[in-house]
């Protein structure tokens, strides 16, 4: 007998986004450290960056209660850290949705806004250090693009 709803997903983790670049006297950063400040909403995480899942998939492999990963999962979701990317259903019928990481990754760095041009230093001679230029374009053009869009450009 074939199923009329899908209890899996095709959901994947795709970090094609443009990364986000966090100060600390971004007013994200607070949030966006508050939800990663326990370990669990860590390891929740970081299964989410390996694979989508849904919380009783997540509850399940981690062996704690739904009602704990549930917290999180709203948690890491409110400050755009995770999101959701599909919908399933139980062996029971209920719907259920899969969580993935968001497709926008973050850079977060220990400054103010006046250290970034510092930043775009630092990346350069990582680039210069690490490979090809091609790094080194990609990494200012993110940068710049940020930065502009800060200024109104």
């Amino acid at each position: 007998m074939s199923r009329l709803l899908p209890t899996r997903t095709n959901a994947s983790t795709d970090r094609a986004g443009d990364p986000s670049l966090l100060s600390l006297d971004d007013d994200r950063t607070d949030e966006v450290l508050a939800a990663l400040s326990s370990d669990t909403a860590r390891e929740i995480f970081r299964e989410l960056n390996d694979e989508p899942a849904t919380a009783a998939a997540i509850a399940d492999r981690l062996e704690m209660s739904i009602q704990s990963v549930s917290y999180h999962l709203e948690n890491l979701s409110e400050v755009g850290l995770i999101e959701v990317a599909d919908t399933c259903y139980s062996e029971k019928g209920r719907e259920m949705d899969v969580y993935t990481v968001s497709t926008e990754p973050i850079v977060l760095f220990l400054g103010t806004e006046d250290d970034r041009s510092g930043l775009r230093i630092a990346f350069k001679n990582l680039a210069v250090a690490v490979g090809p230029v091609s790094i080194l374009i990609a990494v200012w053009e993110t940068i710049a693009r940020f930065v502009g869009s800060d200024a109104g450009v």
